[in-house]
């Protein structure tokens, strides 16, 4: 896996600090910046054409840019995404994305390292044609809700795993910040899915049995997939009417 997907949570960076700037809570130059300082220099190919993200950002404004979501997909959970499959399934490669929305159109943006010469290492964001339907996502409330469950759950099949790998990994790692003007439930949740998905990342199955590593991986699937629905509500939550 390539240093985006893995280290870089860019596409939720982009949509968090994107939408503050849309909502009238930082400027364009602080939200870019912010999210440069995250992956290093943005540019985003459209066609044959490459622009800067500021530039693009700017352009789709003009173009009457509403907000930003966030996709996580991964094979069998296209979450975030609506089609069409060129896009879906770049989205789904990287394992991330972005959509611009626009009031009659979208715009996918997904994202993979770009590395020009020995010093230059930035992001460059593929744009792809992207449907303008919605998806169907959970409220901010039905995620935490979910995320509380879901870690319950993995939590109890995991300390029922003897062996080397029993227990939960500790929950040490930083969560991610959003941008400001997001509620302080948006904060509170996103954080703790962070930190979660860092943990997730780094939970060690050797040693198990064939049949401990069953019970842990159908705990893990399903935590994996309610951290993902809790981030992605998480980073709506600026743009999104509230829902109880």
């Amino acid at each position: 896996m390539d240093r985006v997907r893995i280290d870089s949570p860019i596409s939720a960076t982009l949509v968090s600090w994107g939408n503050a700037w849309l909502t009238g809570h930082v400027g364009l130059d602080e939200a870019v910046d912010r999210v440069e300082r995250a992956a290093g220099p943005q540019v985003v190919a459209t066609g044959a054409d490459e622009v800067t993200l500021r530039a693009f950002l700017m352009d789709k404004r003009i173009e009457g840019l509403r907000s930003l979501r966030l996709a996580l997909p991964v094979p069998g959970d296209p979450l975030g995404l609506t089609g069409p499959p060129v896009f879906n399934g770049a989205a789904v490669d990287a394992g991330e994305a972005a959509i611009a929305v626009l009031a009659d159109a979208c715009v996918g943006l997904v994202p993979a390292d770009d590395r020009r010469g020995s010093s230059y290492s930035g992001v460059r964001w593929s744009a792809y044609e992207a449907s303008a339907a919605v998806p169907g996502l959970p409220s901010l409330a039905e995620a935490e809700q979910e995320l509380a469950g879901a870690m319950r759950s993995a939590t109890e099949a995991l300390l029922g795993v003897s062996g080397p790998a029993q227990g939960f990994p500790a929950l040490d790692a930083p969560g991610d910040t959003l941008a400001p003007g997001y509620p302080g439930r948006a904060h509170r949740v996103g954080a703790l899915a962070a930190r979660l998905a860092a943990a997730l990342r780094v939970a060690d199955e050797r040693g198990l049995t064939s049949g401990q590593l069953a019970a842990r991986s159908e705990a893990l699937r399903e935590l994996d997939r309610a951290v993902r629905r809790a981030r992605v509500a998480a980073h709506h939550a600026i743009v999104e009417p509230s829902r109880p």
